[in-house]
């Protein structure tokens, strides 16, 4: 799978994520790689996980971060297509040097765009143009 499918992939893992408790997400993840016809490889299936449960563990910092950077808006209130597509986002920005800012920014609006509202892809892109200018030392 090229990163692009990954990416999208692991967005729809942690958006699962998101219906189900903590405790039942191994079990989930296995699901998801086994019933998923995309995913064309150990390889892909190991990655995805990999990332997924990366990104879970530091979803209480993300999502402080998120928090710290919007307006009237918090991770309670947001939608479940754009709380998973900020958490990929910011995790890459503060967490995966190989991914260039620019890129994980527009992988999430894009994301956002095809999973989301109308407004999501402004929406995402908003907090995330916020979220880069934070110093890497603030999560």
């Amino acid at each position: 799978m090229k990163r692009h499918e990954l990416r999208e992939q692991v967005f729809r893992l942690l958006f699962q994520a998101e219906f189900h408790p903590a405790q039942d997400m191994p079990r989930q993840m296995r699901l998801f790689v086994e019933d998923n016809e995309a995913i064309g490889s150990q390889k892909d299936a190991d990655y995805i996980e990999t990332r997924c449960q990366a990104i879970c563990r530091e979803i209480p910092g993300i999502d402080k971060l998120i928090d710290e950077n919007t307006i009237g808006w918090d991770t309670g209130r947001m939608g479940k297509v754009e709380l998973a597509v900020l958490r990929l986002a910011v995790y890459e920005l503060r967490f995966d040097e190989d991914i260039p800012a620019g890129v994980a920014i527009d992988e999430a609006v894009g994301i956002a765009k095809l999973y989301g509202q109308e407004n999501s892809g402004g929406f995402v892109n908003a907090i995330l143009a916020k979220i880069v200018k934070v110093p890497a030392g603030n999560l």
